[in-house]
């Protein structure tokens, strides 16, 4: 505490310190213009990106009622991408080339499906990602019962 007060001249940590303390802060607070931090007041951290990845690493399996909104969703978002890359780097795929698939082939299909089972991620995300033209044909697609035979194989 003398080290914060000290930053401001004052000499010590009593109730009159404390005062200016409260002083010297309100009167910081009035004279910003406060862009520096807008982040504070919608985002859930504060920082660059490597520090929003790191804790969002830490977060994995510990997310508890006192998250919020964001949080969660930037939690999922980045489970279902991860999943996405895993799946890609089994079948030895870039983005790209699932991009490039047709829109109800097997692959994407099942990707969405693994998704929609394992994530919170929305219809319209899953459906940019992969690459599926729209929400409402995925959804079509994923409406269709595996076992259908006229679904398209899982092949490539």
């Amino acid at each position: 505490m003398d080290r914060v007060l000290g930053e401001f001249g004052i000499p010590g940590d009593t109730r009159a310190g404390r005062r200016r303390f409260e002083q010297a802060m309100e009167k910081r607070r009035f004279e910003a213009n406060g862009e520096d931090y807008k982040g504070l007041e919608r985002g859930w951290y504060f920082g660059a990106q490597e520090f929003r990845e790191e804790l969002l690493a830490q977060a994995r399996g510990r997310i508890g009622p006192n998250h919020f909104g964001q949080e969660r969703r930037e939690l999922a978002e980045d489970r279902a991408t991860r999943l996405v890359g895993e799946r890609l780097a089994e079948l030895r795929m870039t983005p790209a080339q699932l991009q490039s698939l047709p829109a109800s082939a097997g692959v994407k299909v099942e990707l969405a499906r693994q998704l929609r089972r394992e994530t919170t991620m929305s219809l319209k995300w899953i459906a940019q990602q992969l690459g599926i033209g729209s929400w409402k044909y995925l959804s079509n697609l994923l409406g269709q019962r595996a076992s259908d035979p006229t679904e398209p194989e899982l092949g490539i």
